[in-house]
């Protein structure tokens, strides 16, 4: 199949002259917006049109097209998201992502817990037009109305164990200092006497450190604060916990209205917390995770 491939590119190339098949590769290497094409991404058939608009063949296929891309192995349709990390990674980087995972692989004592806390924002009850409907026998999957109405929005306040699963969660209308207070303040409540130290893993937001939430803490010893580094949200275990969330609560988003959405989003933790079970970390696989991001980095 290759050696057909290679031949069909072969005989492509003495079709088309050889410079057609390299101002093709060149176009694709390049961003259409910088060669006066409004695009974001390159496809076969936009190609097609350009290499013709320039005047270099007279018409040309956008399968023919795909495999001269094939044989430089490009796929300018295709993208990943990265992010130019504005704080290096230095001794102090890995020194907070040491310190992080070591809270969530080294024994705990008795008489404390890791807690990984984030909001998950901006939910909202987009109740339906016309009622969803279930899935029916002969395959006929749920029926769920294009149309929504407005209803606002709450955001969700969780707090994830990480070596039992239970999740501490709260609603609020707002997400600020006060909220987020109010929220630590209910985890103080559910989080037994017998525990005096709460170790909290969360980012950097200023709701997280704020002057409020540095008073509170003054009169809240058991409280122990652990920022993850910038644009590290992925060490936080919660995420993975709103993942499951998303899936399986927001997949269909349909709720009555803001209180029927709260009643449903406490449901659905308290019903987690019923088969919780926390995630598997380990320090091998965050440092594979961390040695992919370095080659990706240096790339």
């Amino acid at each position: 199949m290759t050696v057909w491939r290679t031949n069909r590119v072969v005989a492509e190339s003495l079709f088309f002259q050889p410079v057609v098949a390299a101002h093709i590769t060149k176009l694709a290497c390049e961003r259409p917006d910088l060669v006066g094409r409004s695009l974001s991404q390159w496809d076969c058939t936009e190609l097609a049109y350009r290499v013709v608009a320039d005047g270099l063949v007279d018409a040309i296929s956008p399968q023919t097209i795909r495999r001269i891309l094939e044989a430089s192995k490009l796929k300018p349709w295709r993208h990943h998201m990265w992010l130019t990390p504005k704080h290096p990674r230095d001794t102090e980087f890995y020194r907070r992502v040491n310190d992080v995972i070591d809270w969530y692989t080294r024994p705990l004592a008795d008489n404390e817990v890791v807690l990984c806390v984030d909001e998950k924002t901006s939910l909202q009850p987009r109740p339906r037009v016309h009622p969803t409907k279930p899935a029916q026998p002969g395959n006929r999957p749920a029926l769920v109305e294009h149309e929504y109405a407005r209803a606002g929005a709450l955001q969700l306040f969780a707090a994830f164990d990480t070596r039992t699963g239970l999740v501490y969660g709260q609603c609020s209308e707002r997400k600020r200092q006060a909220e987020f207070i109010a929220f630590l303040a209910r985890v103080e409540e559910q989080v037994g006497p017998a525990i005096d130290v709460i170790h909290i893993v969360c980012d950097n937001l200023r709701m997280h450190s704020g002057k409020q939430v540095q008073a509170w803490l003054k009169n809240h010893p058991r409280f122990h604060f652990h920022f993850t580094p910038v644009h590290c949200s992925w060490m936080n275990q919660v995420e993975q916990w709103f993942s499951i969330l998303q899936r399986k609560r927001f997949r269909i988003a349909d709720f009555a209205s803001k209180s029927d959405l709260r009643t449903k989003l406490e449901q659905f933790i308290q019903q987690w917390n019923q088969h919780a079970h926390p995630f598997n970390w380990s320090t091998k696989s965050v440092a594979k995770v961390m040695a992919d991001a370095e080659l990706k980095s240096a790339a």
